[in-house]
């Protein structure tokens, strides 16, 4: 139904076109007026060339130096559409669902990094011998009978640290 209107309206705004391209133009003329409705913007602006756009921008902006109570919706509508609307720069980079495959595919390779880290930890060698607690209780005996760190180490009055032994 709305389509129908819109297209009778520029229907309408073309033949004025028409009669007044072979009409004489006087200087004192007002602009023509825009032959694009303004309700419904948001769905027209994406198909409207360059130049239909750019004319609405100068309508709207006309519009725009009148008392904001006497505008209409759809011209308020259309004029907030046109200066912060989901196009030219304010487009979205990314389309709706992006978001979801990119986690996806986050989640699908840190799990291949995973499986590839146990893959080649199973090939590893065992760990040394020195690395166990026994060893490192050894070696804290061994650094008390050598007296290292005398000051605020391992041989120190009242130390109470754990030394070299890092294992529970």
């Amino acid at each position: 139904m709305q389509a129908i209107r819109l297209a009778r309206q520029r229907v309408v705004a073309l033949r004025r076109l028409t009669t007044a391209a072979h009409a004489p133009v006087s200087p004192t003329a007002a602009p023509a007026q825009s032959v694009i409705p303004l309700s419904n913007m948001e769905a027209q602006w994406e198909q409207m060339s360059k130049s239909d756009q750019a004319l609405v921008h100068r309508q709207l902006e006309e519009l725009q130096k009148k008392d904001w109570k006497q505008l209409s919706i759809d011209e308020k509508k259309a004029a907030y559409y046109v200066a912060f609307g989901p196009h030219g720069p304010r487009a979205p980079v990314s389309p709706p669902g992006q978001g979801l495959k990119v986690f996806f595919a986050t989640s699908g390779l840190i799990g291949i990094a995973t499986m590839v880290f146990f893959a080649i930890r199973s090939f590893a060698p065992p760990p040394p011998k020195t690395l166990n607690r026994e060893w490192e209780e050894a070696s804290n005996e061994r650094a008390r009978e050598a007296k290292l760190n005398p000051i605020t180490g391992i041989s120190s009055e009242g130390y109470s640290g754990k030394g070299f032994v890092t294992h529970k």
